[in-house]
């Protein structure tokens, strides 16, 4: 049976938090409650086991217990929905792939790690507080499937305003955003640099340095990269976490279909 989650209360906490998905799940519920119909949270359940949905505009997130199957109901949501990126469990994601409509593409966990390098970093072209029309800029070079402007502008200040994002800017040419902080796990996200700035390494520097910030507070960071992005965050010496699937759709045009450059 699927249900339409109606508060906060109706989460399983305890579950949510065993995965970056989960987590996710968590901050958007915190941030937009279950008031709204474009972030739309759901209970699954069956004889087999529980698990949650959260779909926000075109991403569906799937998080279950290790008992709950791939029902037909379940597999009929998506068909219904029809989101362009589907991700969460892989257990049930491997048994809802709809081959007509969705291609399976890897992802890989990263933990950020710091170096002694990064105490010479210059945290004064920092920008802990940016103009958000600039960070899209930005973003729109980095990821030329973004959303549209008032989209992201009106989501990502919404979750800054109630403490469950943060965006920065380095040298007014790199971006980074805290996509969630709970309980002692950032997810990091959309990074980009501008093309005009791409090989300055501002990236690689600006990474280093989230990875050290972070870690002096006590807190574990990571990032999401598909394949295209891999080989750039193992030079840098992250750590792989492990590496998951993640759903998107053939039918539409974006430019990740192709090329598989969004992050998160």
């Amino acid at each position: 049976m699927i249900k339409l989650i109606q508060n906060e209360n109706e989460l399983d906490r305890q579950l949510l938090l065993k995965s970056l998905s989960g987590r996710k799940m968590l901050a958007y519920m915190k941030a937009y409650g279950a008031g709204y119909d474009f972030c739309r949270f759901y209970k699954v359940t069956d004889e087999t086991g529980t698990g949650f949905m959260f779909i926000i505009n075109s991403t569906l997130i799937i998080c279950a217990d290790e008992k709950l199957e791939a029902t037909d109901e379940l597999k009929f949501f998506v068909s219904m929905n029809m989101p362009f990126r589907v991700e969460g469990d892989n257990r049930i994601l491997r048994n809802i792939a709809d081959s007509d409509h969705y291609q399976v593409l890897n992802r890989t966990i990263f933990e950020l790690v710091p170096d002694e390098k990064t105490r010479e970093f210059q945290e004064e072209y920092v920008d802990f507080n940016p103009h958000l029309p600039d960070v899209y800029k930005i973003l729109s070079e980095g990821f030329p499937n973004i959303s549209d402007f008032s989209l992201w502008y009106t989501d990502t200040s919404h979750r800054c305003r109630h403490g469950i994002s943060r965006v920065f800017t380095y040298r007014d040419s790199t971006t980074a955003s805290v996509v969630f902080d709970i309980e002692d796990e950032v997810l990091i996200g959309q990074v980009a640099t501008k093309l005009s700035c791409r090989g300055s390494g501002y990236a690689r520097e600006f990474l280093k340095w989230l990875a050290y910030l972070f870690n002096n507070l006590g807190k574990r960071a990571f990032l999401l990269a598909l394949d295209v992005r891999v080989s750039f965050y193992r030079e840098i010496g992250f750590k792989e976490i492990e590496t998951e699937i993640v759903l998107e759709r053939y039918d539409v045009e974006k430019e990740s279909v192709t090329k598989g450059k969004l992050q998160n």
